[in-house]
């Protein structure tokens, strides 16, 4: 995989998510669509009213409910890509990572921890593992359940996991938390490297997202081989429109 095949592949799912075509997102502008449970969909929940924005840089695709779409168009026509993510309705734009093709390198793990991989058959098993909340979801009966996992032990104890929810078919989201004790010592940036290019290596799109707000977490994409690629923003305040 390399980066315009990578980026043909995000493009194209993201204008299904978005009911636009993959070409919108390199447009200059502000793009209005209108909200639709399209075939091949991330299978997020589709609640209505809704309103969701994202940009790669350029201008901006602005999806919204049939319900409200004219009048997100009446607040937000003329105005600049600031401008529509910093109005009253609209809050918690969220930064999203892609693998940094000219610069990420695979990481030397450290012999001071074991690293196991663990597929989907076992993912399970890690369940009775408590307090890794930012990596597990701790159920089966997800609509994204993790597919593939690394876990890192000392001396026997779980003190790490990543692991790697299946959004689609051709992109997984990569998801890391360590047992504090152990945080501050680049092991979440390993355990992420390792499992991005495990993820790679299945011709599968590794993405990475976090809270605007969590710079720990920004730092560990960046220092694994990411990139920031996309914003997008879906918490709204709409009884301010």
């Amino acid at each position: 995989m390399d980066k315009k095949y990578m980026m043909q592949i995000v493009y194209n799912q993201l204008a299904i998510d978005y009911n636009c075509s993959p070409q919108d997102f390199l447009k200059d502008g502000l793009i209005f669509t209108e909200a639709k449970e399209l075939k091949g969909r991330r299978p997020y929940p589709f609640i209505t009213p809704r309103l969701e924005m994202i940009t790669f840089g350029n201008g901006v695709v602005i999806n919204a409910s049939s319900d409200i779409l004219s009048l997100v168009k009446n607040k937000l026509e003329g105005k600049t890509r600031h401008e529509v993510f910093n109005m009253p309705f609209i809050y918690g734009v969220n930064p999203y990572f892609l693998p940094y093709f000219n610069n990420i390198r695979s990481f030397k793990k450290t012999d001071d921890y074991e690293f196991d991989i663990v597929e989907k058959c076992d993912i399970a098993k890690l369940y009775k593992y408590k307090g890794f909340d930012y990596a597990l979801q701790y159920t089966s009966n997800s609509f994204h359940p993790e597919v593939l996992a690394i876990v890192v032990k000392q001396k026997g104890d779980v003190v790490g996991i990543a692991s790697a929810t299946a959004e689609c078919e051709t992109m997984w989201q990569i998801n890391v938390d360590v047992l504090s004790p152990y945080r501050g010592n680049n092991l979440a940036t390993i355990m992420v490297n390792a499992l991005t290019f495990e993820v790679l290596n299945r011709g599968i799109v590794p993405y990475y997202s976090t809270d605007c707000s969590t710079l720990a977490s920004q730092r560990v994409a960046v220092k694994s081989g990411y990139i920031p690629t996309w914003s997008h923003c879906f918490r709204t305040r709409l009884e301010l429109l």
